[in-house]
């Protein structure tokens, strides 16, 4: 049964490093992986392809229950491959303005709707690692373990623009940091499935910390939270 499958939430706004550490711990466990960002991410693209507006919900909802979109494990960086409609997508919907479309879309309830289904199909045995905004509020309430990643605006919007940079999009740092502000306090005040932690979630600031720094604790949860579960990451066993 699909509620006696495990899942590791993980949510929190862009720039705090939960894509990696997620990725990290799908291999660390062998379990399937979730990246909801992108779901809402190639949603936004799909539908400029298809010339549907954002303000056309009723065609928005329509498109994200019929999405053409699979998720491949590659060499890449993210460590997957994002296929839309047979064509990878991976990098075309990692740019600011996608992830800003993105954010315009996820506001909306019935679009949320139309996708939670998609969501949930993604919990399979043996476990699964969920990244996004909601996913421990809203799309796995039940999950055993809930993190939540926060950092600053600066420390985000620095690593923003160095990812970008380093895959040849032409950014600028200040503007960065006012596209990331507004985007904050867009997710953060929709009235639907707003970005904030849950509960019974583990917050970490990594404004401070490198990925290796929150791997370890993460680790230390993962233990603690699941005894059963056998493996080496690398670190303290």
């Amino acid at each position: 049964m699909p509620a006696d499958i495990p899942v590791i939430t993980v949510d929190g706004p862009s720039g705090t490093g939960k894509g990696t550490l997620s990725s990290y711990l799908a291999n660390w466990l062998q379990w399937h992986f979730l990246d909801s960002g992108a779901l809402y991410r190639v949603l936004a693209l799909a539908a400029e392809r298809h010339s549907i507006n954002y303000e056309d919900v009723s065609g928005l909802a329509e498109l994200a229950r019929d999405l053409d979109v699979v998720f491949k494990h590659s060499a890449s960086e993210e460590g997957k491959a994002v296929i839309l409609e047979g064509t990878e997508v991976s990098v075309l919907i990692r740019t600011e303005s996608c992830g800003t479309a993105a954010s315009r879309i996820a506001s909306l309830p019935e679009v949320r709707q139309a996708l939670l289904d998609r969501q949930h199909s993604f919990r399979k045995p043996p476990g699964l690692v969920a990244d996004g905004r909601d996913m421990g509020t809203v799309v796995f309430p039940a999950a055993r373990l809930k993190i939540f990643l926060t950092a600053s605006v600066e420390e985000r919007a620095r690593r923003r623009y160095k990812q970008l940079k380093e895959k040849g999009f032409d950014v600028n740092l200040p503007q960065l940091s006012v596209e990331i502000t507004e985007r904050d306090v867009r997710d953060s005040q929709r009235t639907v499935s707003p970005l904030r932690p849950a509960v019974d979630a583990a917050v970490i600031d990594t404004t401070h910390l490198n990925i290796e720094d929150v791997i370890d604790r993460v680790a230390v949860l993962v233990r603690d939270r699941f005894p059963d579960i056998t493996g080496k990451t690398g670190r303290n066993n």
